[in-house]
């Protein structure tokens, strides 16, 4: 059926080359895996937030009529499954309709309570020393978020090249932001600069472009400030231009479509650590200061930065960390994170701060804590930033500017258009930056002849990675993993202590919360099989969402249940013959959930500039910003479950069964609560350690991990406070998904084998490679044994 569609498509040339091809596969099959040998993983080329998988499929059918075979295949498939559903099943629930996105309707209401917490606070400022104790708070709880920056070590910045273009100078320049790592960037001088004279100097970053600050539009607008006698330094960002940090050396091209997986991905490898890809980017942009200063053509005194979209929220961020910078105007970045949730969702990696709305921050601080320095917020009406988050930010930092008697000096301009850059803003961009860095003169936006490709090559081969073997974001932080491993392993020497500690540091990092009042399941329906009946229930999450669950019930009951947990949801293995029937036929009550975020309750229709192999980072960056994470809510929803067929149900016995990434959920479970006796797990990945120390690591595991885990706890210690609980680990991989890797899968095991021999319970652990369906029921029917 796909090869058919495939066919009819080339037949009517909708699709012209390669790319478009992949593209319109999934438009029409969402999370079918494409094989390509220019990416990694499997859907990289999808971009975000353009359709939902209801238009994707109401597209399909204009375009292709022989779609609608495919739609009929589809329904025949999936109906077949509706009786097993307690939300969308044979009974309707309209007021569940939503449960698909039950997940991040729940992230998006912790972070509003937050929000409207810290507006509270805001609002209760009258007075300028009101206000200025809110700048030197604002200042420490930045500084917290984003984390400390490196030492200031020699820029060893070099001029590679320089052209005399029309009417300026242009310098191709490198310089290392921290050693070894490079950072490529443009200086252009005006010629009508005097000798001996000094000139203002307006830094300039880019957006989410492929080819960094060469991109036309960018080159039109930073040309218009060098005709109006301005000096420009523009920089590569992290992952575009000439500092790809996924090079895929075949093609000169980054493995990933767009440049917010170039920033996403390493981000959560960053945030698993306790570090913030944020924090690579402001020191680059501080670097970027230091240089310029350095140069005898600038006034230190008379510096700006700007940029739009990404740029706008780079110019936003290193502003607000660096008080040498005079004026700020950053375009298409202002709102707040209450209408960033409403409408879009929070963005990729470098956008956001470590546990930013947990600890009180908004966007809106950012200028607050420059007041009463001028800036000016570039905006358009129609921005997918919602242009409404702009105005009330402008509302809630104004009387900061009036406090200090300068409310002119925080502007707002507002041109009718798209997320763009328009002639109008640009022009009230040069007038803010002639005015405030004195540099009288027109402020009209000309037509400006672009720069030649060839000029603005700074490296050899036009990338980093291959001209200068330097520093990559993902080198940098693994050293820091390192280390704190290092610190980690000191910790697991303090036996029996560190068990207390281990499961103490779990509970607070992920933000799990203990379940507090169970209700009554709602029942749905029942199914009848030989043997045993499959009960349909619902019961209230830790949030307002429903968890639909399936309660399989042996005609012979031994007392004894099984939380089954899949990553695709709890009809997976709810067929005759399949894995749960097998438990069932042994005697044991099966309890298989849609955890949130699983089977009806997800993913949901958020998707974000980061879907990743159909993976959401920015759902997961979402749960972090509020100091939560996935896994923390999904393991209060098991628990809940657990003390459910303890007291509701009056299981003696509760065993936990979990594959692949729902693993690390049922480890973290097991460990906070003890009435999980046993543990089995299936395909597990070995650690968040080795999803950190493999540059190309599995996206799905992600959002099973937890921030700010690394050098804390880790997978391995949970499962080893266990002991002495039986567990049962087949088929373990790497962070890669790589059952092969055995010297860093054996680096974890050893945790777990010494922590059981601690507790004289190695008979307990159980460890075996993949198995068959008949072996692994044998296996199964050991660890089901006292």
């Amino acid at each position: 059926m796909l090869l058919l569609l495939i066919i009819y498509m080339k037949k009517y040339q909708w699709v012209k080359d390669v790319g478009a091809e992949n593209n319109a596969r999934n438009l029409i099959f969402g999370c079918l895996p494409l094989k390509t040998n220019d990416r990694p993983f499997k859907n990289t080329n999808l971009k975000a937030n353009f359709y939902s998988k209801t238009n994707k499929m109401k597209l399909v059918l204009k375009v292709f009529p022989l779609a609608s075979l495919f739609l009929l295949f589809f329904n025949i498939s999936t109906n077949g499954q509706k009786e097993f559903d307690g939300i969308r099943g044979t009974t309707h629930w309209p007021m569940f309709t939503d449960a698909s996105n039950s997940l991040y309707h729940y992230i998006a209401q912790q972070a509003y309570e937050e929000l409207n917490k810290r507006s509270e606070k805001v609002a209760a400022i009258h007075t300028l020393d009101g206000w200025k104790q809110r700048q030197q708070w604002i200042r420490n709880t930045l500084q917290e978020s984003v984390g400390a920056f490196p030492s200031k070590t020699p820029l060893n910045a070099r001029i590679l090249k320089s052209y005399n273009e029309d009417g300026y100078r242009l310098e191709d320049i490198v310089y290392e932001s921290q050693p070894g790592y490079y950072v490529t960037a443009a200086m252009l001088i005006p010629n009508q600069l005097k000798k001996g004279e000094k000139a203002p100097v307006v830094i300039y970053c880019s957006g989410h472009s492929d080819n960094g600050y060469r991109s036309k539009i960018y080159q039109q607008t930073f040309l218009n400030l060098v005709k109006k006698g301005f000096i420009v330094f523009a920089f590569d960002p992290m992952g575009q231009g000439e500092r790809l940090q996924y090079l895929n050396t075949q093609t000169g091209k980054s493995m990933f479509q767009w440049p917010s997986y170039e920033h996403s991905y390493p981000a959560a490898q960053l945030f698993l650590t306790g570090n913030t890809l944020a924090n690579y980017f402001i020191w680059d942009g501080i670097r970027a200061v230091d240089y310029v200063i350095s140069r005898k053509e600038v006034d230190p005194n008379r510096i700006g930065i700007t940029g739009r979209s990404g740029g706008g929220t780079q110019s936003a961020f290193i502003a607000a960390f660096d008080n040498r910078i005079k004026a700020v105007g950053a375009g298409n970045y202002y709102t707040n994170m209450t209408r960033l949730f409403e409408a879009m969702g929070p963005q990729d990696g470098e956008q956001n701060f470590f546990y930013g709305i947990a600890r009180g921050l908004d966007m809106g601080d950012l200028l607050t804590v420059r007041a009463p320095k001028p800036a000016l917020m570039i905006t358009t009406s129609r921005d997918m930033f919602p242009i409404q988050g702009a105005i009330e930010t402008r509302k809630e930092v104004m009387p900061i500017y009036e406090a200090y008697g300068k409310p002119g000096n925080l502007q707002m301009v507002m041109d009718d258009a798209p997320h763009a850059s328009t002639k109008k803003n640009r022009e009230s961009m040069y007038a803010f930056f002639q005015k405030t860095l004195d540099n009288r003169g027109d402020s009209s936006d000309e037509e400006m002849k672009m720069i030649p490709d060839e000029h603005l090559q700074v490296t050899k081969t036009g990338q980093v990675a291959t001209s200068l073997d330097g520093e990559s974001v993902f080198s940098l932080n693994k050293k820091d993993a390192e280390k704190k491993m290092l610190a980690l392993a000191k910790k697991r020497k303090n036996l029996p202590g560190y068990f207390t500690e281990i499961i103490s540091s779990a509970k607070k990092l992920s933000g799990y919360k203990a379940p507090q009042e169970i209700e009554e399941p709602l029942f749905a329906g029942r199914i009848q099989r030989e043997g045993y009946v499959i009960e349909k229930y619902l019961v209230k999450g830790e949030g307002k969402y429903i968890i639909p669950f399936l309660l399989f019930k042996p005609d012979a009951p031994n007392g004894k249940a099984v939380i089954y947990l899949n990553p695709k949801g709890k009809v997976i293995d709810s067929n005759p013959a399949g894995q749960i029937e097998w438990f069932v036929k042994n005697g044991l009550t099966v309890l298989a959930p849609d955890i949130v975020g699983t089977g009806e309750l997800g993913p949901g229709s958020f998707q974000g500039d980061s879907y990743i192999d159909s993976v959401s980072y920015n759902l997961w960056f979402a749960s972090m910003l509020i100091g939560r994470s996935i896994v923390g809510i999904q393991t209060s929803d098991v628990v809940r479950l657990s003390n459910l067929l303890k007291n509701e149900y009056r299981q003696k016995e509760i065993y936990g069964f979990a594959k692949k990434q729902m693993a690390p959920v049922l480890l973290h479970a097991a460990a906070i609560d003890k009435d999980i006796s046993k543990v089995a797990l299936i395909e597990p990945y070995n650690s968040y350690r080795s999803i950190v120390m493999n540059r190309l690591y599995n996206p799905h595991f992600i959002q099973s991990t937890v921030p700010a885990s690394i050098g804390v706890y880790d997978l391995p210690d949970l499962a080893g406070s266990l002991a002495p609980n039986k567990l049962l680990m087949v088929d373990i991989t790497d962070g890669t998904g790589n059952d092969k890797n055995t010297n860093d899968i054996n680096q974890d095991l050893s945790v777990i084998k010494g922590a059981y021999h601690f507790k004289n319970a190695e008979s307990k652990l159980q460890i075996t490679p993949a198995l068959s369906s008949e072996n692994l029921y044998s296996i199964l029917k050991t660890w089901l044994e006292k």
